[in-house]
């Protein structure tokens, strides 16, 4: 069973002590803090997810999600912010958080992508890599390789490029890649989906991945 521990980074106390009774409520530990000092030493085996506001009064959020992946390469990290400029989508992406909600948010939406990311955190199966041209993705050990060097990638953007890589060739629509890859009700924006196969195009060649539009994206062989 997925781990489902929930650490909670906010500082505003109505919100957070909302979502901690709502998390509590779905069956998930939460622990929660009103600052960013102290994340790095609260994260364990069994914290699952890490919910992150950016504008904390000690660390700002951003340097804190950079400490967190740094430390925890495979922790799901979700940043719930006001910040709502697509550069501030794009930094903290590329801070290392696996998912961006803008607040005012959506509650139902919120507890969707919170079941998504833990339920990421099962084991994958055990199977044979995936090759696709000079790309090879290995589910089980989560390592891919292009063109013989190993990538570095967030967790999301290992899903994305898996789901791709496995169905090289053919069009995956955006809305299979936000339900495999995030999850099976999304009703969110898709700008999240569209940062991360941003940040792959870049550490691929850029005509790896073409997209379709309408439709959704499609992996290369060739």
């Amino acid at each position: 069973m997925a781990e489902s521990g929930v650490l909670l980074v906010e500082d505003d106390e109505a919100i957070a002590s909302g979502l901690a009774r709502v998390l509590k409520a779905q069956g998930h530990r939460v622990v929660r803090l009103a600052r960013g000092g102290p994340a790095l030493s609260e994260v364990g085996p069994d914290i699952g997810l890490v919910i992150l506001d950016l504008g904390l009064p000690d660390v700002d959020g951003i340097e804190v999600c950079r400490r967190l992946r740094a430390a925890h390469p495979d922790m799901a990290i979700l940043i719930l912010t006001a910040r709502d400029q697509e550069s501030d989508v794009v930094v903290g992406l590329d801070a290392g958080a696996d998912d961006y909600l803008v607040k005012p948010f959506r509650l139902s939406e919120l507890l969707a992508r919170v079941r998504a990311h833990l339920r990421r955190r099962e084991q994958a199966p055990e199977r044979e890599p995936i090759r696709a041209g000079d790309l090879v993705v290995d589910v089980a050990a989560r390592r891919a390789w292009f063109r013989d060097e190993e990538l570095a990638l967030r967790p999301k953007e290992f899903d994305v490029l898996a789901l791709l890589a496995s169905r090289a060739g053919e069009a995956v629509s955006r809305e299979e890649l936000m339900a495999s890859v995030w999850d099976i009700n999304w009703f969110g924006s898709t700008k999240t989906l569209d940062m991360h196969v941003l940040s792959l195009r870049q550490k691929l060649d850029a005509d790896v991945i073409t997209t379709l539009r309408g439709v959704g994206y499609r992996l290369e062989t060739e």
